[in-house]
């Protein structure tokens, strides 16, 4: 698995079937969105690209579309380990409207999500290997009951040489990632798509440069070289076990 996400969904109902109907993005409705959530920054438009591309876009790009009903934004800056702080003034733009938040990381099988409802956190979850359960917020929608119940294990091949060490999660973060971006948005990166997804690749984006003045530099999320930590699941519950 290779797929990173840095995705946010704004909608008026089910983003899936939103995105099922939209065409091309409207350029000057989707300039209007872009100049909204980033006040104070400076911005240039760029190339297009499709969604299935435009979710995890260079440094310093946002990728967005704006339509009847639904927008979309494709920015690593929403790739946060503890999704309940994206800023603010993100959340509030979503008053009167579902907000999803997509982001995961194949390099360190790293996965977060989580969803608001008229401005409000219904559910947030951030997990990995490395750090285990790093946030988890609200109930468990029903996507991800087949994976707390211990019916998704992990299934890990080691490198030739390798021990065949168990892998330290009960399940894989990319493979619950991929269908949880298939729950709340639609589609999936990579695996077997559903005759009924949103044909992603369709669906155009429009780039944008964006220069924040204010931002401080920062690395990308970097690789986590400590020791990994091994889990069971136990009622629902992920517990810290000692070693393979």
């Amino acid at each position: 698995m290779g797929a990173k996400t840095g995705l946010l969904v704004y909608a008026d109902g089910d983003v899936p079937e939103l995105l099922k109907r939209v065409g091309d993005a409207d350029g000057a409705r989707t300039a209007e969105l872009v100049w909204r959530l980033y006040p104070g920054c400076g911005i240039e438009e760029a190339g297009g690209m499709g969604l299935s591309d435009a979710v995890y876009p260079s440094e310093g790009t946002v990728y967005a579309g704006s339509w009847p009903g639904v927008d979309v934004i494709g920015d690593r800056e929403v790739m946060l380990d503890f999704p309940s702080r994206l800023p603010e003034h993100l959340v509030a733009a979503s008053a009167g409207r579902r907000l999803v938040l997509h982001a995961m990381h194949s390099v360190v099988d790293w996965l977060a999500f989580a969803v608001w409802e008229d401005g409000r956190l219904v559910r947030s979850l951030s997990v990995s290997p490395d750090d285990g359960i790093v946030e988890n917020i609200g109930e468990p929608l029903p996507f991800e009951l087949p994976y707390w119940a211990g019916d998704r294990p992990a299934e890990i091949i080691p490198w030739p040489g390798e021990e065949d060490e168990p892998y330290a999660l009960p399940f894989h973060p990319l493979e619950f990632g991929e269908d949880a971006l298939r729950a709340l948005c639609g589609f999936i990166l990579e695996g077997r798509p559903h005759p009924d997804d949103v044909d992603a690749e369709a669906v155009q984006l429009h780039g944008f440069r964006i220069r924040n003045p204010d931002a401080p530099e920062k690395p990308a999320r970097p690789v986590d070289a400590t020791p990994a930590r091994f889990y069971t699941l136990s009622e629902g519950r992920l517990i810290e076990r000692e070693g393979p």
